[in-house]
């Protein structure tokens, strides 16, 4: 390091900590998400691989000089309504993108153009720290069913469907989140991205391959799952096809990547060399001006969207929500029903909060997530799997009962700010079993 480049390293390094100041919910939120779910695991491994893609790229570093430029802050406002709306919405992966895009939108102003694009398969790569995709499941749990109805079908196998439920002869098969290949698709695009920027040039066979590591694990999860149904068949029992299917199909995963890194090896090109007559401006010319300048615009910028995000909250707790819980019974058994009362205009993330919150304090922490058709409504279910309990929730927002998906959050969020008539409801129904739910719901008048 010159100290030319002291400033621009200074300025980079005062950025980041404030970033991780101002957005540490996000972050935290991220690192429980790594260390919880078996689909993000590999998040672990995304900072040391973005530590050695930079290494492998030193001679950019070297050759390219920091040029601050400013442009890049007149992006910034985007990026924080977008961080503003996620934030409103409930939406914790947009909030963390959102702040991935502040810090890429940084380092850009104070590397300049040239270096950060030199540089750019790797700062580009921290985009995998974020773990995104899970809204996706319900559709890789359709795809697979569908997948295996027709592969039985194919087969001659008899069976019955039922959503996301299999029934053979041999016993009972069901397509759970774990099983909709989730995290074989998410940690195929990751391996896919990395074998993409150290094994190609061209801009063209990166995307495709990256598209083929897209497609190829849901396929390939789609046999693997046939497999376990097929193989049930055959040996007589689907509780022992099933025993160990969790570690048959991370063999079953390491064989496809295998396949996908040996099947772009031919296409493989060789690294671009760093063009000469770069490097050659004075690095102790600069000074502290253009970093510092370029650096504090996309700070204060950084720093307006939770300062704004943290008004709009107090206005909406000023008014605190009533909360009434009842102790009832169906068939003699204990049922728990809470009902939230918020303030009018309170936003999405606020009113699906009420009706998660206690769903999650009266289970475990293994938790499927499920719909369940009621005899009036639909509501949102969750399921203990060690030890069976149950609790179900919906909200109920201008008199619409609503479950809090995207399209829910879109409307409820337009209701909010202009058409809500009455205060919106959240209500949470706690049994200790689907059995005794959905008696209690058939209760209900």
């Amino acid at each position: 390091m010159t100290a030319g480049r002291l400033p621009t390293l200074a300025c980079l390094g005062a950025g980041l900590l404030l970033l991780c100041v101002l957005f540490h919910q996000e972050i935290t939120a991220a690192a429980v998400i790594w260390s919880t779910s078996t689909a993000y695991g590999h998040c672990w491994l995304v900072l040391p691989i973005v530590g050695w893609l930079l290494w492998e790229r030193r001679a950019a570093a070297v050759a390219y000089p920091p040029e601050a430029v400013a442009w890049p802050v007149f992006a910034a406002p985007v990026v924080a309504c977008a961080w503003l709306a996620s934030d409103w919405l409930g939406i914790m992966e947009g909030r963390q993108l959102a702040v991935l895009g502040f810090l890429e939108l940084l380092l850009l102003a104070v590397l300049g153009t040239r270096l950060w694009w030199a540089l750019s398969p790797a700062l580009l790569y921290a985009v995998f720290l974020v773990p995104f995709g899970a809204f996706i499941t319900p559709a890789l749990q359709n795809f697979t069913a569908g997948f295996i109805d027709v592969g039985l079908n194919l087969l001659g196998v008899p069976h019955a469907m039922d959503a996301f439920q299999i029934e053979i002869p041999e016993g009972r098969f069901y397509v759970a989140e774990a099983c909709a290949g989730l995290r074989f698709l998410i940690a195929s695009i990751a391996f896919g991205a990395l074998y993409a920027v150290t094994m190609f040039r061209s801009g063209w066979r990166r995307l495709v391959f990256i598209g083929v590591a897209c497609v190829v694990p849901v396929i390939a999860n789609g046999f693997r799952a046939l497999g376990i149904v097929y193989a049930g068949h055959l040996i007589g029992s689907a509780e022992a096809a099933a025993a160990d299917h969790v570690i048959y199909g991370w063999v079953f995963f390491s064989v496809v990547i295998l396949v996908l890194a040996l099947a772009g090896l031919p296409f493989r090109q060789a690294p671009a060399p760093v063009p000469a007559g770069v490097g050659l401006i004075p690095e102790a010319s600069r000074g502290w001006r253009p970093p510092l300048g370029a650096c504090l615009p996309m700070l204060l910028a950084a720093a307006a969207a939770p300062g704004l995000g943290a008004a709009l909250d107090n206005l909406a707790a000023a008014t605190p929500p009533v909360v009434t819980v009842q102790h009832l019974a169906a068939a003699g058994t204990p049922v728990t029903v809470t009902t939230t009362l918020l303030p009018a205009r309170s936003n999405p993330a606020r009113i699906l909060a009420a009706a998660r919150d206690p769903a999650l304090a009266s289970l475990g922490g293994d938790i499927d997530t499920g719909i369940l058709d009621g005899p009036h409504h639909r509501w949102m279910l969750l399921t203990d799997r060690n030890s069976g309990t149950v609790a179900a929730y919906m909200v109920v927002v201008d008199g619409t009962p609503m479950l809090g998906g995207l399209h829910d959050r879109l409307h409820m969020a337009a209701d909010m700010l202009g058409r809500a008539r009455t205060a919106p409801k959240a209500v949470t129904i706690s049994a200790g079993s689907k059995d005794t739910l959905l008696a209690f719901l058939d209760q209900q008048p």
